[in-house]
């Protein structure tokens, strides 16, 4: 899924797009509250992480804007300050969640997947088509009775592409979920994951799960080997 990080401690940011993305995340940073609103406000992101003090406009107004603006996507904000009344302002500007620093990445990507988890109630925590199962948090694929080892990206593309079961997606939706904003090269590059994982979860048990909708993109469908 695709991460919004606005966090103006340079390294900090760039470490936590590091460990996000490693653990299966697309990721777009902002150093100042400022970028960060207009990032938010102009890309469609699953969740935003977002630190309180920023230069621009701090984390509560960031927050408070895009709420003002109709903008419910899930906000994890982050807060190296101490004290209940700051977690209290962060909640009543609009967050979901808060986190203090530092804090364990683990815990991190686990606040992060059960905000995606409660911002989708109908997405189950380990989603199934046919006997193809996808287990987000702990990074699993199975077909039937068989583990399929993926790398980090195939993982994320398959794990879009299975969130959305039957529905058509574009090549220009994956990159938008599955590849950050920075993201300049070729959008075939698609097209070889695709084929990557249909070698890893079809051709092996005769399956055909991942199809292609010429001018469209792909579907997974359910299929049983």
């Amino acid at each position: 899924m695709r991460l919004l990080v606005v966090e103006d401690e340079k390294k900090l940011a760039m470490s936590l797009k590091r460990g996000l993305e490693a653990d299966g995340f697309a990721v777009d940073i902002a150093l100042d509250g400022t970028d960060g609103l207009w990032m938010a406000t102009e890309h469609p992101y699953d969740a935003i992480v977002l630190d309180i003090m920023l230069p621009g406009i701090n984390g509560y107004q960031l927050c408070g804007q895009l709420r003002d603006a109709g903008n419910w996507t899930p906000i994890l904000m982050l807060t190296a300050k101490d004290g209940d009344l700051d977690e209290a302002e962060a909640l009543d500007t609009g967050a979901d969640d808060f986190l203090r620093k530092p804090f364990a990445h683990v815990v991190l990507v686990a606040r992060l997947r059960a905000l995606l988890r409660r911002g989708q109630p109908e997405r189950p925590v380990e989603l199934v088509a046919g006997d193809l199962r996808v287990d987000p948090a702990q990074r699993q694929c199975r077909r039937g009775d068989s583990e399929i080892e993926l790398t980090s990206r195939e993982f994320s593309v398959l794990e879009y592409l299975i969130a959305n079961v039957g529905d058509v997606v574009s090549k220009r939706d994956m990159l938008d979920h599955v590849w950050d904003y920075d993201f300049e090269g070729d959008p075939n590059i698609v097209e070889v994951y695709v084929r990557h994982l249909r070698r890893k979860i079809d051709e092996p048990f005769g399956t055909d799960s991942i199809q292609t909708v010429r001018g469209s993109g792909y579907r997974l469908i359910e299929t049983s080997s």
